[in-house]
C-alpha cells in the first residue's frame, strides 16, 4: 500500500500551500483506541522498487523504523476511515517529515485516518509525535547491519523490555511474506499505553527475517 502512496508525492507537493485543515475540532467517528504503526523501512524499501523515497531508502541513510500512521482502531475490527477534510498545510508537512518520510504519506494518513480522530490536523499530528516519542526502539532494531532472524515473540519481548512502563500486550508485530513489516503499539485515546486487541493483527510465523538497514 505504501508504494502507491509514495507515488502521489508530487501531487501532495502541489497541496502544500493550502490552509490548515480541521482548524475546528470535529466530531470523532466511533473508535476504541489508537494503533501506532511503525513501518520497518528496509522491508518497505525492498518492495517499493523505484517508488522508494530517497530519504527513507537511500543507501547510507540507515533508516530503521518510521511512523506509518496513528490509526483510530476498533476493539473487534478496523477503525473508521476517510471521514472527510481538506489536505494539511505545508507547515504541518514540514513538521512531520522527520517522523513520516514523505509528504504524500502524511497527506494520506490525515485523509484516511486523522480525519476520523475528531482532532484538528495540528492536534492529530501532535498526537502522532507524542505517541512515537513515548516509544523506545530496542537497541538491536535501531540500525542492524546484518540480516536477523526473529520470532514475533522475540520482537515483542524486546519492545516490552525497552518500554517497561507499557503493558507487554501493547505490542504487536506484522509481517509480509517472511519479513518483518511493522511494529504496532496500542494507546488509549489519551495516549496512555494499553493492550492491543485482535484487530491489531499479529504475525503468526515461527520466525521472520529482519532486513538490515541500507
Amino acid at each position: 500500500m505504501r508504494s502507491s502512496i509514495v507515488s502521489v508525492l508530487a501531487i501532495g507537493a502541489l497541496l502544500y500551500g493550502l490552509p490548515l485543515s480541521g482548524a475546528k475540532k470535529k466530531k470523532a467517528a466511533d473508535f476504541d483506541y489508537y494503533l501506532l504503526a511503525l513501518s520497518w523501512a528496509p522491508d518497505f524499501c525492498a518492495t517499493a522498487g523505484s517508488n522508494g523515497n530517497a530519504a527513507e531508502c537511500g543507501v547510507g541513510r540507515k533508516v530503521a523504523f518510521v511512523v506509518h500512521g496513528l490509526w483510530p482502531q476498533g476493539n473487534g475490527s478496523r477503525g473508521p476511515q476517510d471521514c472527510g477534510g481538506s489536505p494539511v498545510s505545508n507547515a504541518i508537512v514540514q513538521s512531520m517529515l522527520s517522523y513520516i518520510p514523505t509528504a504524500g504519506l502524511i497527506q494520506h494518513e490525515w485523509s484516511t485516518h486523522g480525519t476520523c480522530s475528531g482532532l484538528s490536523a495540528a492536534d492529530y499530528f501532535a498526537a502522532v509525535r507524542k505517541a512515537r516519542d513515548s516509544v523506545t526502539i530496542p537497541a538491536e532494531f535501531k540500525a542492524p547491519a546484518q540480516l536477523m532472524q526473529r520470532s514475533s515473540r522475540q520482537i515483542v519481548e524486546a519492545f516490552a523490555q525497552a518500554n517497561p512502563a507499557f503493558p507487554r500486550a501493547a505490542f504487536r508485530v506484522s509481517c509480509r511474506s517472511d519479513m518483518l513489516q511493522e511494529a504496532r503499539i496500542c494507546f488509549d485515546k489519551d495516549l496512555s499505553p494499553r493492550a492491543c486487541t485482535s484487530s491489531a493483527g499479529e504475525c503468526t510465523l515461527p520466525t521472520m527475517q529482519v532486513l538490515p538497514v541500507r
